[in-house]
């Protein structure tokens, strides 16, 4: 299922971790679960598995822009 199922929140402090550097890159099931995310690790480990930090936070950031779009053009058309 990869990102798809993982709410915006959890995304957006995912990439906090990332950024903050609590979570170092590529991502391992202990990094994630040491910071909470060990409920998410098979979802985030499918699709940010072995990236480097560049990496994940480009994907987060291009799937937490997307979330938002769709957000707000739904939002927009109510």
């Amino acid at each position: 299922m990869g990102l798809v199922g993982i709410r915006l929140d959890a995304l957006k402090a995912l990439l906090a971790a990332v950024h903050n550097e609590q979570l170092p890159c590529p991502l391992s099931p202990d990094a994630l679960a040491c910071q909470g995310f060990q409920d998410l690790s098979e979802q985030i480990l499918a699709s940010l598995r072995g990236l480097e930090e560049e990496a994940v936070r480009a994907v987060l950031v291009a799937v937490i822009a997307e979330r938002l779009s769709v957000l707000d053009q739904t939002i927009g058309s109510a």
